[in-house]
């Protein structure tokens, strides 16, 4: 009897811490990063599409100057939400925590803004409250944007003739597996056939 009254307080307890959190979720916040991951996405899209040689009603111009002009505007926005939140986690973004980095990856022309957030995004994951795997994503953006040797092997570039996908260099080309994998990611043999 005293076993099931230890188990329903501890589920009780649980409940209402996770009530808790997902009543700070912002909900305007959680629209604004998905407003702002959908244009991030939107001209990536068709880029690839006239690449590709799909129609797209889109000349190459077009989708060049809008893509600039839509990273421009994500990041004037997501430096606004990084001064009124700091990072947004799990508990604020729910899900859109996730989404909310990908727009930080492409913020390319401030590295020391992305430094920042890297520092911020450290603090959530050592609360568990943000993702490892876009930590280590971020750290090796930034690493390969400084022309310095990447950690978990994340930045790939791939021959335009062979299509063969192969990681930026890596500092620890050994034991790159073993650190993804501290990183809740696979090895990057399989990261790899992701882009064949």
């Amino acid at each position: 009897m005293k076993t099931l009254a230890i188990i329903i307080l501890t589920w009780a307890v649980f409940n209402i811490q996770s009530s808790a959190q997902t009543a700070k979720h912002d909900t305007l916040l959680i629209q604004k990063i998905d407003s702002m991951f959908k244009a991030d996405q939107f001209w990536r899209k068709e880029y690839a599409k006239a690449v590709k040689k799909v129609p797209t009603q889109y000349d190459q111009e077009t989708i060049e100057s809008k893509w600039a002009e839509s990273d421009s505007i994500n990041e004037v926005k997501a430096k606004a939400i990084i001064n009124k939140y700091g990072y947004p986690g799990y508990n604020l973004a729910g899900g859109k925590s996730d989404t909310f980095f990908w727009i930080i990856q492409h913020c390319d022309d401030d590295i020391p803004f992305q430094e920042k957030v890297l520092r911020l995004l450290k603090i959530e994951v050592a609360k568990n409250n943000a993702s490892k795997e876009n930590y280590a994503y971020l750290t090796d953006r930034i690493l390969a944007n400084k022309k310095q040797k990447q950690i978990y092997g994340t930045q790939v570039r791939t021959d335009p003739k062979t299509h063969k996908s192969t990681p930026l260099p890596l500092k620890y080309p050994k034991s790159v597996n073993a650190l993804r994998k501290k990183m809740g990611m696979g090895t990057e043999e399989e990261y790899l056939k992701s882009f064949q």
